[in-house]
């Protein structure tokens, strides 16, 4: 059975502020997620501190791909390809409950920017990047055969296409168990929790001042390196080391909407070119399909980032051009979000979309490392590669561990099917069951082991999603949950899912956090005006 973290918040808080650690990392995405599981794996006594909660950044706002990048070939990223093409294989294998095998279909029309020729060509490298180990190689389509895969799709032109295979993750759950594996492998790990400074001795970088923002604790974390993996954050603070340092990474903004699923009718992924010749995808996702992304330069703050009108037009219009029955408007938006990539800016030529999304390393001159770049599918390369710069540091000797052998937390499943047919059986229900297994992994079991002698928590929390009450003390004691938004954004998709973002359901939910985290009513009424604030930062479409 998947184990799960033994402190409590107040432990973890207890233990930054009286232990020297080996490396403090700043930043709770799933890059710094990844850094904290292998070096607290290869045996380092490491902590992770994160601003906001874990994968509140970019690590929740993504296409939710873990994918080999069949985009890149174009740009020459070969070696990328290459490399998150093995990273998806050995992510199916440690998370095989949050990652899963999905097939794309492509459709070509006549006059396209990526011929039939072209794609099929482009698809056979895709497959021998993947060593042809992929779940099954593409298959080339004619216009009959795409017109049977996705009978939605515009007819007119339609020269053919090909099918081929990458993988869907749950972005925001898959930081989450990288952080819970981080954490019962021995690393102190805190989220609400943000660096005000660096800690200098003998002119190196030695920790950090962190100010943790639910109970008030005003910490002093020393560590013999510290790590900067705060994506959209990095140069801030490289310039707590450095106030005069260039800036290292470059944003690219992308923005996501949700419309209702049956609204589009695609039975499955689709990869479909804009109007502007830009790579896109249109996505299953439960009740929604996913439309995304766009790819602009921004220098936006990470903090104030959100979907655009024209972002939101432009989305549903390619969709509109591919779906012409589906006549999307603005009213089918159900959820509209937006993400900063931090892309290493010398990585950068001509525009975002060519950049590349290979990570950097690099050593401040006061000693603090920097990872920027690098995307979800490849993080536990670029964990890797940092930890391994932390070892050199510390002029130690790494140990050989295999982390692409060891299962995130929940992946210790030997039958992914079985454990949804015996969740069918506790909970009765199809939906409930595939959520809880595909969340959860094997922790499916303690998450509906509370609703025993407590019918109440076997309760839906909005009808027709399947998400129950449950899962809300489990997020709280078992996930690291302080806010209500971090249970209705990022451990479920209610925020997503719903038109009002979960804000019908919040009162009820802060109902069951309120005894595990000891808010009174005046606490209650604050949480519930944050989370109000929080999902109109994280959703409101800007004119």
């Amino acid at each position: 059975m998947t184990p799960t973290p033994s402190l409590t918040r107040t432990a973890q808080i207890v233990r930054l502020g009286q232990r020297r650690f080996d490396v403090l990392v700043i930043g709770g995405g799933i890059t710094g997620a990844g850094i904290a599981r292998d070096a607290a794996r290869r045996g380092l006594d490491a902590a992770l501190v994160e601003r906001d909660d874990f994968a509140s950044g970019t690590s929740s706002r993504s296409s939710r791909l873990v994918h080999g990048g069949v985009r890149y070939l174009e740009h020459g990223h070969l070696r990328l390809v290459f490399e998150s093409s093995h990273e998806r294989r050995v992510l199916l294998r440690l998370a095989p409950h949050l990652v899963r095998p999905m097939a794309f279909t492509w459709p070509v029309y006549e006059g396209a920017r990526v011929p039939r020729w072209k794609l099929r060509a482009g698809l056979a490298l895709y497959d021998l990047l993947a060593l042809f180990r992929n779940v099954a190689p593409h298959r080339g389509l004619s216009a009959a055969g795409i017109a049977e895969a996705e009978p939605s799709l515009a007819r007119h032109a339609l020269a053919g296409g090909a099918q081929y295979y990458d993988a869907a993750t749950d972005d925001a759950r898959l930081t989450l168990a990288t952080i819970l594996d981080a954490a019962v492998s021995g690393a102190t790990v805190l989220n609400h929790a943000p660096v005000t400074g660096l800690k200098l001795a003998d002119g190196r970088v030695r920790g950090a001042t962190v100010s943790e923002r639910l109970g008030g604790h005003a910490l002093d974390i020393s560590a013999s390196c510290v790590v900067n993996a705060t994506g959209p954050w990095t140069d801030g603070v490289r310039r707590m080391e450095d106030p005069g340092a260039a800036p290292a990474v470059l944003g690219s903004k992308g923005v996501h909407v949700a419309v209702p699923a049956a609204r589009v009718g695609n039975r499955g992924a689709v990869t479909l070119l804009a109007p502007d010749g830009r790579v896109m995808f249109v996505l299953p996702a439960g009740p929604c399909t996913i439309i995304g992304t766009t790819e602009t330069e921004t220098v936006e703050s990470p903090d104030a980032v959100r979907a655009s009108r024209a972002d939101v037009d432009y989305l549903l219009a390619s969709a509109n051009r591919a779906f012409p029955d589906a006549a999307l408007t603005a009213d089918d938006v159900i959820a509209a979000w937006a993400g900063i990539r931090p892309l290493a800016a010398p990585a950068h030529s001509g525009d975002a979309n060519s950049a590349s999304r290979e990570h950097l390393v690099a050593t401040g001159i006061r000693g603090l490392i920097t990872v920027t770049g690098g995307k979800l599918t490849t993080y536990r390369v670029t964990a890797r590669d940092v930890v391994d710069t932390v070892f050199r540091a510390l002029a130690r000797r790494s140990p050989r561990v295999r982390t692409d052998l060891i299962p995130l937390a929940g992946g210790d499943l030997r039958d992914l099917a079985a454990e949804v047919a015996a969740a069918r059986a506790a909970t009765g229900t199809d939906d409930i069951a595939e959520w809880l297994v595909r969340a959860y992994g094997g922790a499916w079991h303690h998450v509906w082991a509370r609703t025993e002698g407590n019918a109440a928590l076997a309760q839906r929390l909005v009808r027709g999603l399947p998400y129950v009450a449950a899962e809300v003390a489990h997020a709280v004691e078992a996930e690291f949950a302080c806010t209500i938004a971090d249970v209705l954004v990022r451990r479920l998709h209610v925020a997503f899912e719903t038109r009002d973002h979960g804000a019908a359901v919040a009162p009820r939910v802060a109902a069951l956090m309120a005894p595990l985290l000891g808010w009174t009513d005046r606490g209650i009424t604050l949480a519930l005006a944050e989370y109000d604030a929080e999902i109109h930062r994280l959703f409101a479409i800007d004119p």
